[in-house]
């Protein structure tokens, strides 16, 4: 055989091979392209934060960052969630409303007679799939960093719910200096992961900064794969403790003097002035509000400070959503970036006063501490119904102070600038607007061969590019319940009851496009609207496997319960069992000298 010949069928195999690395080049190449058409996601997470905490809705704090991308995109005015932590990111993680994904009411907050019934096992269920999980079967990278607060079972962090790397803290909060503390004691110590694993934290932090450094890291991490990221970043700010770098509270020395009183009326004019609330838009002062002028002076005077730290904290962690931003348009990725932000639920309105005895060992509550390693600020009631202003109660409550929160998206292709969207919008709509995003779609009822809860809301990217005025039709009842705390909006109208110290129990109507302040009751002048929603809300409590509250419950006295049964009990039975043995043996032996002491008869 000619060499010539030889050599010709060796180049053979070698054509080919070129050939087909050619082809994968092209191949991988168009992939990437691809995948670089598709845009990355961050969801911003804030903990606690009222309606008008931000400065775009009408807030005196300073949130630059947050209020740029208010202007590059669209606020909406008219947005719900749970009025609770876990509930929220259950939804905002799922898309299922919080009784059918196994959060049907905040573990802590829990009547024992509900605690592992269908709906109510206090973290999330095998039969829901994770928007995480989607976008990383779909190309994404996943990146988790901050609180998680959905379940703490192996199966339920963060390396199992579809996230490539995370640094995530497992509870309901920490302090936010010290990682390994608790700010409640409702269990043994502060549960950190990260992919999954016990993490070893530092022992010092500022939790807002740290959660920003690590996203950034993973970020950068992946960046050589040419894939397009999601990246979940919760916050701790403004959950309790409140705390805050001393150089952002020293800018709001003297702002919070003239009081909660005055500051509701300032927040209402704002958030009318930006086109979030109708002009002088009606709203009640709440019974668990004190009026300022009635306060002493010194008690003004803390209580102002308490404000003081609150707004600082609120500033820092918009510093730190300013430096993720930053990073990714030194590193070309703003431009191909969607951002979410978003509140979890209305701001915090409990005084703390019965873990007072617990802080006493463990915080300062001294003024001059306020905000610095070691000390405890509570906004409060008053505080707290001022950042709803001029919504109606705060956390825990089913008025729209403690469900209509904030949320901006922005970078969506196609939008316009600076929009304000009034139509009822849900956090169940969060994960259909993400998959729309990134172009993929939801399961069903059927994921990898099980059973899966189908999505309950809708995408919004139809109001964000203009081809749409409305996310959900005027007659789709939406409703919600927690704690006994219950809703059901449909279209304007809004059927709600709030049980005490907050309300009386009693349901009540009101027509939100008016009165989102929740002023003035229709059930008289509406009686067929209001039956007519009340067995609305009655289909969807049996429908999504709502249970009614146990007669006397009292969500605070509910926390301090549970804190005894899940943590006091279990951690110090044994040191009791001593100490009642010691008792029991010390009076033996008083017992017995008291007898020999005696004189025969």
């Amino acid at each position: 055989m000619p060499d010539t010949a030889v050599r010709t069928r060796a180049c053979i195999p070698r054509a080919l091979v070129a050939a087909c690395c050619g082809l994968l080049a092209l191949a991988t190449a168009a992939a990437q392209t691809a995948a670089a058409q598709r845009p990355n996601i961050v969801v911003l997470v804030a903990d606690d934060w009222g309606f008008t905490d931000v400065g775009a809705y009408g807030s005196e704090i300073a949130t630059p960052h947050i209020d740029a991308l208010a202007q590059r995109g669209m606020r909406f005015s008219n947005f719900h969630v749970a009025a609770s932590c876990s509930p929220t990111r259950a939804m905002l993680l799922t898309g299922v409303d919080n009784h059918r994904n196994g959060v049907g009411n905040l573990r802590e907050a829990m009547p024992r007679s509900h605690q592992g019934r269908p709906g109510y096992q206090g973290s999330l269920t095998r039969n829901v799939v994770t928007v995480a999980s989607l976008l990383q079967d779909g190309g994404y990278r996943t990146y988790a960093s901050g609180k998680w607060n959905v379940g703490s079972e192996p199966y339920n962090r963060p390396n199992r719910r579809g996230f490539d790397r995370s640094i995530v803290q497992g509870d309901t909060g920490s302090d936010n200096w010290e990682p390994a503390k608790r700010y409640l004691p409702h269990s043994a110590g502060v549960e950190w992961f990260e992919d999954g694993a016990p993490a070893q934290m530092p022992k010092t932090f500022y939790s807002s900064q740290y959660f920003v450094d690590r996203a950034i890291e993973y970020i950068d991490s992946g960046a050589a794969s040419g894939k397009p990221f999601f990246a979940y970043v919760a916050f701790q700010a403004n959950h309790v403790p409140v705390q805050a770098p001393q150089a952002f509270i020293d800018k709001y020395r003297g702002r919070y003097d003239a009081g909660w009183d005055a500051l509701r009326r300032e927040r209402r004019d704002r958030a009318a002035a930006h086109g979030l609330v109708p002009r002088d838009a009606p709203y009640t002062t709440m019974a668990t509000s004190a009026r300022w002028n009635t306060l002493a002076a010194e008690d003004r005077h803390y209580q102002a400070r308490q404000m003081e730290v609150y707004a600082a904290m609120a500033e820092a962690m918009d510093h730190h959503v300013g430096r993720l931003v930053a990073h990714l348009r030194a590193t070309g990725q703003y431009d191909n970036t969607v951002f979410l932000f978003l509140s979890d639920n209305g701001p915090e309105g409990s005084d703390y006063a019965q873990a007072q005895p617990w802080l006493w060992t463990q915080y300062s509550q001294h003024i001059d501490r306020l905000g610095g390693k070691g000390a405890y600020g509570i906004p409060g009631p008053g505080w707290a119904s001022a950042s709803a202003a001029p919504l109606d109660t705060y956390k825990f409550y089913a008025g729209e102070g403690g469900l209509r929160v904030p949320l901006i998206i922005a970078g969506v292709p196609g939008m316009a600038a600076n929009q304000v969207q009034p139509s009822l919008t849900h956090v169940n709509d969060i994960v259909p607007t993400v998959l729309d995003l990134a172009g993929l779609q939801h399961p069903g009822t059927r994921y990898r061969g099980q059973a899966v809860e189908a999505l309950t809301g809708r995408s919004l990217l139809p109001v964000l590019t203009g081809q749409a005025d409305a996310v959900h039709p005027a007659d789709a009842p939406i409703g919600y319940e927690l704690s006994g705390n219950a809703a059901l909006f449909k279209g304007r109208l809004k059927l709600v009851r709030n049980l005490p110290p907050v309300g009386d129990g009693a349901w009540r109507l009101y027509d939100l496009e008016a009165d989102p302040g929740e002023t003035q009751d229709l059930r008289e002048r509406l009686p067929e609207v209001f039956a007519a929603m009340q067995r609305d809300y009655a289909a969807y409590a049996q429908a999504n496997g709502v249970l009614p509250m146990p007669a006397g419950y009292d969500p605070t006295w509910q926390v301090t319960i549970n804190s005894l049964h899940n943590y006091w009990i279990p951690a110090y039975r044994s040191h009791a069992l001593v100490a009642l043995a010691a008792v029991v043996a010390a009076l033996a032996w008083w017992w017995r000298r008291r007898r020999r002491a005696r004189p025969p008869r």
